[in-house]
């Protein structure tokens, strides 16, 4: 497999409305992947305002001025597609994929809940999702031992009044103070062509995907005053933030997190490397250390990943869950002594090696549906202007040496700016 990270043609075209239009034709199988990134996500919500872009990721589903409450759902998977939708802090994508004979119904469906969804959103439809939304964060993260972890360290990570301070599925008091008008007017705000990238990825060409584009989208008005998110780039230096939980978990479990560099960045290129370094699967050295090692650690729970945000400082999280009879204290010193060494214990070659082939798996992976492809064009698309740049990723990946991960350890991981979060199970009577 090349290494050139895409190798397919890409084509675009910018309707007159503002909506980029990417296509990327692959006659391999007939079937289609329709793909739309809006750019908002939780980073755009203002205060008073969290959880709306992740709570319209449910009402898009619910009906808009032609097509009926469920049946864009029922229309796509009747035709023997598949859809789903996704929200975080940068964007929110929704995404069909269809035999490509059904790729004019993709189209019509998501144009219409693109400029129809407002007449159609109804007090009922509202308040039905918003208790959709209460019941799906008691399942994902209060009622599911350390599910929590990710809305405890934003704020650590992120101080009040940044962007990415709290978290996507928001506050549920900011969701049941809202009144129709705002939800309407939000998305009047941040569902307009020029605010969207409409990606199509499979057996098309692009000539038929711009005409079918200009003939369901070209029509929606654009949106003149979009407002754009505040800057999440700089964070101010605040030291090291600790918290410890007490709770029904059946185990004591240790998170450790810092800041680190945008995504698309250099910097996060040699982070996303250090990162399968430190913790991907058995061979990593928090593995290898707390694991297998020492034994303090769980060999199933244990890890460290990067968090790709891409206009913020990109979180790098390293997490281990205690043995039987291992203290929290034990764990926390052993996870941080293998994350500190990262800048002192150079990366071997083999080690290096490993990662890269880790990363490139993942790579393609992705690579080899048209779903994945059109939801990284897409990405590229909205986060960087230009959809081939996805090209750049793999190369930049293949390209990090140990000195470039050794320096961006010493730089990023410092222990006087690092956020601790601990989990301690509640003592049994």
């Amino acid at each position: 497999m090349p290494d050139s990270g895409y190798p397919w043609p890409i084509e675009t075209t910018r309707l007159d409305n503002g909506l980029r239009v990417v296509v990327s034709e692959d006659r391999t199988a007939p079937a289609v992947a329709v793909n739309l990134w809006y750019d908002v996500g939780s980073r755009h919500e203002p205060e008073g305002q969290t959880g709306f872009a992740h709570l319209f990721e449910h009402l898009m589903f619910e009906g808009s001025v032609n097509v009926a409450k469920t049946e864009h759902m029922k229309l796509v998977q009747g035709s023997g597609g598949s859809l789903n939708a996704t929200t975080n802090p940068d964007r929110t994508n929704y995404f069909d994929t269809v035999p490509a004979e059904h790729l004019e119904l993709a189209l019509w469906l998501e144009a219409d809940r693109m400029g129809g969804l407002v007449p159609a959103l109804t007090q009922e439809t509202l308040d039905n999702q918003r208790d959709v939304v209460k019941n799906e964060r008691r399942q994902r993260y209060e009622n599911v031992p350390y599910g929590d972890a990710w809305l405890r360290l934003l704020p650590l990570l992120f101080p009040p009044g940044h962007p990415y301070h709290h978290p996507t599925i928001g506050s549920m008091a900011d969701l049941n103070a809202a009144d129709l008008a705002t939800f309407q007017a939000f998305h009047q705000t941040y569902y307009a062509p020029n605010n969207a990238v409409l990606t199509v990825v499979g057996d098309a060409s692009a000539a038929d995907v711009f005409a079918l584009a200009d003939k369901y989208f070209g029509a929606i008005a654009p949106r003149a005053d979009i407002p754009p998110a505040p800057d999440g780039r700089i964070v101010p230096a605040t030291g090291p933030a600790v918290e410890t939980v007490t709770g029904d978990v059946p185990a004591a479990r240790v998170y450790v997190a810092h800041r680190t560099h945008p995504f698309g960045s250099v910097g996060y290129d040699v982070v996303t490397v250090l990162a399968t370094v430190l913790g991907s699967g058995r061979g990593s050295r928090l593995y290898q250390r707390l694991a297998d090692g020492e034994r303090i650690a769980q060999p199933d729970l244990v890890g460290a990943y990067g968090v790709d945000l891409a206009h913020a400082p990109a979180p790098l999280i390293a997490t281990a869950t205690a043995r039987p009879g291992i203290s929290a204290e034990r764990l926390a010193a052993g996870l941080a002594e293998v994350v500190d060494e990262l800048a002192t214990v150079p990366v071997t070659a083999a080690e290096l090696d490993r990662a890269k082939s880790l990363l490139s798996t993942m790579w393609w992976r992705q690579m080899s549906t048209v779903d994945g492809r059109a939801d990284t064009l897409g990405r590229y698309a909205t986060q960087f202007g230009d959809p081939a740049k996805a090209a750049e990723r793999l190369p930049a990946w293949l390209a990090v040496t140990a000195e470039q991960i050794a320096e961006a350890a010493a730089e990023v991981l410092a222990a006087d700016d690092r956020v601790t979060l601990t989990y301690l199970p509640e003592e049994k009577p």
